[in-house]
């Protein structure tokens, strides 16, 4: 990395726009940066990492970046740091504008701009600047790639900083190792520290969880087997406790196995009293049954002979009414006919009711005469009633009449008023037609217009669009002629480099003995030899092809130019120069009037229709119109034939209604009159019929009773019994017969009669006997099925440890591998003598490197006295690794950097910073460091030993590099020319610059 310029603008103590020229300082190799105490001279090492990095070392860095700003800066200018430099062969220019505080352009108080950056870098071929990004993120990982080493780094390196070696050459190896660590970024291994503990801790957890289900079965086992197993007082993660658990669980398994024989002797004991006492209780139930049913038997006995005498009466009462039953029918017959007799009686009462007084002591036959007196004088009457019902039709049709007439009268005027305004109406609809006519022409005309409008629009339109895809066209043909140009002077320049070390390329086909291509000479004492960068003919192929590929596609891109330029070309044609927006609005102004043509023309079909429509409706009227006076001539005739019929009916129906309102209600009273008599007449005839038949029926009840045996029909009809009253008689003799053989089968039997001469037995005592019995069965099946679920039970927890065992066991190894791999790492193992953690492990072979490298300048700086070592030695009660000690070649003994004087503190610190660079670098990827500074710490040499000092600075020069040294030290003035002198003022600090 080399500096070629930096620019500043209002930054730190610098108001105004400062530069600096880097190539002009670093010509000489070694430059001086000084200026008073405060002016300014670390700001310019802040103004770069800010530039590099965004953001300045320790704590000069607070807050959003508000305080880099310069409090000399006028309020209207930002503050700015620029800075171009060249790295992995880029020239790069940076540009960053923190925050800013300015006032609002409109009105009062103030605003805060948006940080702000820039990234270019320069094209050797173009000799122009291109944009890379404006991106804070994408800008500070680039750098940050390119340089390999993040801002602490960059800040230990390049910006060696005021007093930080002396204190890390004092410092303990705690803050040794956090400075080293941030350098050589070594926390990937203090990752790797803590995710072996993570996994230890994780293993551990897995064995201790393994282990508390292992004990967990064990308490299970524990509580199944009762008093039989006893657990070891051990914890989960103790050694052991498997062998422990598993030694307890056979012997629990043992124990239950033997109590299970045990329950199970004891359970067929109890299975044989059970069954002994259950037939016992079944002999004693089956002998208490018997007596039971002996003495329930003569029970029943005694209580039949009690009820003989019912039964005696209950035979004679069945055995009259089956004599009753022969009287039954006609006692039937006898009732039928007085009830026929009472309702003919009650029937002929009603009749006569109705009758007028004259007719109430008239017989049958004077009914049935006056009955056929009045159907005569009603056969009389129907000529008039047929005269009555025409003189109705006759008002009806003269007032059918009236109501035509007024219809007709209605329809005239309708048709009057309609008619009248009919001329008017048919000059309206020809008016519409006529415009629907013309618009039909005017949208025909128009439509002769729209085709080549269109046509013309959609022209204008992708004249619009080639003309932007001309434009990206020939972008892209620049882009590819740029390309085809950078290809073909990379082919060059390739095609130089192997012209220039063709050479090389035919002293690699030389042969001992055989004559040189070009010189003809067989002896080749210096063949000239392929140096690093040598080109061969493969790579200068593979340039040629890169320059023809970008030839070709600089070729197709200028084709597809010309194509999109002839095409725009031909679209320009046939739009014209008119704007497309222009044509847009003609096209939508004729589309409208088009349109509106279109609706109204719509409109002739309908018009056309409305006015045939209208002349059908003025001939309907006009007929409808003399089809009314034709009616109304009519009517006039009709209307008198009407009134002279209407006269003469009236004349013969007043001589036949009589004192009536009408000959329907005289011919309705004949009607009723006739109906009463018949009724009358027939009710009559009715009861004297019956009284007949009720006689004949007496004497047959007579006879019955008498050839039954009964004294009177009475007799006869209280023996008789209804079906229900026979069925409740039969039903009890039945009862009683048996239950007479019941009782008498049941004292015949041998066994209950036997039973019954045998003393009382006691259910009771044999059911408890048996219960007992009962009892001690269950009691002994419990205990044998307890027996056989712990067991079982053990078994299943036993197999189930042994295959959690088994699980665990690949767990536990792992545990254990992981454990001892991570206490080495961490440094708290046994093995680890030195309780070296792996990062400061390291670590120490870094600061190893470190050493080595110091110790070349700081040999040179101290004349040979002094060379810086490595230790491993434990320092007090820590942890060894990252000890430095100093070697006094004058006295032999080896002893701490903290007991050296103040400058050999500076010049031993100074050489550490060198070769800690020099470590970095190669740790950062061979980046070269061209530009270094140092700040302060001369001032503590004396002056030979600030000659060698400088020498060995001097020194650098030989690697091309350039260092700036950063001091306020006079005699530095006068030994180094190339000089940055920081000046103060009350406006701010000024630089100025000197050249070699």
């Amino acid at each position: 990395m080399r500096l070629h310029r930096l620019d500043i603008t209002a930054f730190g103590p610098f108001g105004g726009s400062q530069s600096v020229d880097f190539d002009d300082l670093s010509a000489a190799g070694l430059f001086l940066l000084h200026g008073p105490t405060g002016a300014g001279k670390t700001s310019v090492l802040d103004a770069v990492c800010y530039a590099l990095y965004g953001s300045v070392p320790g704590a000069r860095q607070s807050g959003q970046g508000l305080s880099l700003r310069s409090d000399h800066a006028a309020p209207t200018t930002r503050t700015s740091v620029t800075l171009e430099l060249t790295v992995a062969g880029r020239r790069l220019e940076i540009t960053r504008q923190p925050p800013w505080e300015r006032p609002k352009k409109r009105g009062s108080g103030t605003t805060v701009d948006k940080a702000q950056s820039w990234l270019r870098e320069h094209d050797a071929v173009t000799g122009v600047w291109k944009d890379l990004s404006r991106s804070h993120q994408e800008i500070g990982e680039e750098i940050t790639q390119l340089l390999g080493m993040s801002r602490e780094q960059f800040c230990q390196v390049v910006l060696l900083p005021q007093g930080d070696f002396a204190r890390f050459l004092r410092a303990d190896a705690e803050a040794r190792g956090r400075l080293l660590g941030r350098l050589f970024d070594t926390h990937r291994f203090a990752e790797v520290e803590k995710r072996l503990a993570e996994r230890r801790r994780a293993a551990e957890a897995q064995v201790r969880e393994g282990d508390a289900a292992l004990l967990a079965d064990a308490h299970r086992m524990q509580q199944a087997a009762g008093d039989a197993m006893e657990l070891p007082e051990l914890t989960p993660g103790e050694p052991g406790l498997a062998e422990a658990v598993l030694t307890a669980a056979a012997v629990a398994r043992s124990t239950a196995r033997e109590q299970l024989d045990v329950a199970g002797c004891r359970l067929a004991a109890a299975e044989s009293a059970q069954a002994a006492a259950d037939r016992a209780l079944a002999d004693v139930r089956e002998t208490a049954r018997l007596q039971r049913r002996f003495a329930e038997a003569r029970e029943r006995a005694r209580l039949l002979q009690e009820r003989a005498d019912g039964h005696r009466e209950a035979q004679a009462r069945m055995e009259r009414a089956r004599k009753a039953e022969a009287v039954a029918p006609a006692l039937e017959l006898r009732e039928a006919a007085d009830a026929e007799h009472r309702r003919a009686a009650a029937a002929q009462a009603r009749a006569r009711a109705l009758l007028p007084d004259a007719f109430a002591d008239a017989g049958a036959a004077g009914l049935a005469a006056a009955a056929r007196r009045a159907a005569e004088e009603l056969g009389g009457l129907e000529s008039a009633r047929r005269a009555e019902q025409r003189l109705t039709e006759l008002v009806q049709e003269r007032a059918d009449l009236d109501r035509q007439e007024r219809a007709d009268e209605d329809v005239l005027a309708e048709a009057e008023a309609w008619l009248a305004g009919w001329e008017a109406t048919r000059a309206g609809l020809q008016d519409r037609i006529d415009s629907a006519q013309e618009a039909a022409t005017r949208a025909e005309q128009l439509a002769v217009q729209r085709e080549p409008a269109q046509q013309r629009l959609a022209a204008a339109r992708t004249r619009d669009r080639l003309a932007g895809d001309t434009d990206g066209a020939a972008e892209r043909a620049r882009r590819a002629q740029e390309e085809t140009l950078t290809a073909k002077a990379h082919w060059l320049e390739v095609k130089e480099q192997r012209l220039n070390g063709i050479a090389a390329e035919l002293a690699a086909q030389l042969a001992d003995g055989e004559p040189c291509a070009v010189c003809g000479a067989t002896e080749h004492p210096a063949p000239a030899r392929k140096d690093a960068g040598h080109v061969d003919r493969e790579a200068e192929e593979q340039a040629l092809a890169a320059y023809q590929e970008a030839e070709a596609r600089q070729a197709d891109q200028e084709r597809r130019l010309g194509v999109a330029r002839e095409a725009l070309a031909a679209a320009t044609a046939e739009a014209g120069d008119s704007p497309t927006g222009q044509l847009a609005e003609a096209v939508e102004e004729l589309e409208r009037l088009y349109a509106e043509a279109r609706r109204d023309a719509s409109a002739l079909h309908s018009a056309h229709e409305e006015l045939r429509r209208a002349e059908q409706e003025h001939e309907r009227r006009v007929a409808a119109r003399q089809q009314a006076e034709i009616r109304a001539a009519a009517r006039v005739g009709h209307r008198d034939r009407l009134d002279r019929e209407r006269a003469a009916l009236e004349e013969e129906l007043t001589l036949a209604r009589g004192a009536l309102d009408s000959v329907a209600a005289r011919a309705a009273q004949l009607e009723r009159q006739v109906a009463l008599l018949t009724d009358a007449a027939d009710a009559a005839r009715a009861a004297e019929d019956s009284a007949e038949r009720l006689k004949d029926a007496d004497a047959r009840l007579a006879d019955a009773a008498f050839r039954a045996g009964f004294d009177t029909p009475q007799a006869a009809a209280a023996a008789l019994l209804d079906d229900a009253a026979h069925r409740d008689l039969q039903r009890r003799l039945d009862a009683w017969q048996s239950e007479e053989a019941a009782v008498r089968a049941v004292l015949a039997e041998a066994d209950t009669a036997a039973a019954a001469r045998r003393p009382d037995a006691d259910p009771a005592a044999a059911e408890e006997a048996a219960a007992a019995a009962g009892r001690r069965l269950r009691e002994a099946a419990s205990a044998r099925d307890a027996a056989a679920r712990r067991c079982a039970e053990l078994d299943r927890l036993s197999a189930r440890s042994a295959a959690g065992l088994t699980r665990l066991a690949p767990l536990r190894a792992e545990y254990d591998r992981v454990a001892r791999i991570a206490a080495l790492a961490a440094g708290t193992s046994a093995d680890n003598e030195r309780k070296m953690r792996l990062e400061a492990y390291v670590l120490a072979a870094r600061l190893e490197q470190v050493a080595a490298a110091a110790t070349v300048r700081l040999q040179r700086m101290s004349s040979g006295r002094y060379t810086l070592v490595h230790s491993d030695d434990r320092s007090g009660r820590g942890r060894s690794g990252l000890g430095l000690h100093v070697v006094d070649a004058w006295t032999g003994r080896e002893r701490d950097t903290a007991t050296l004087s103040g400058g050999e503190t500076f010049f031993a610190s100074l050489a550490l910073a060198l070769g800690l660079a020099d470590v970095v670098t190669d740790e950062a990827g061979g980046v070269r460091l061209d530009t270094l500074f140092i700040d302060e710490g001369f001032g503590s040499l004396d002056d030979q030993t600030l000659d060698e000092v400088l020498d060995v600075l001097d020194s650098l020069r030989e690697r091309d590099r350039s260092v700036g040294i950063v001091s306020h030290v006079a005699d530095l003035r006068r030994r180094i020319h190339a000089q940055l002198e920081v000046v103060k003022g009350r406006s701010g600090s000024t630089l100025r610059q000197r050249g070699h």
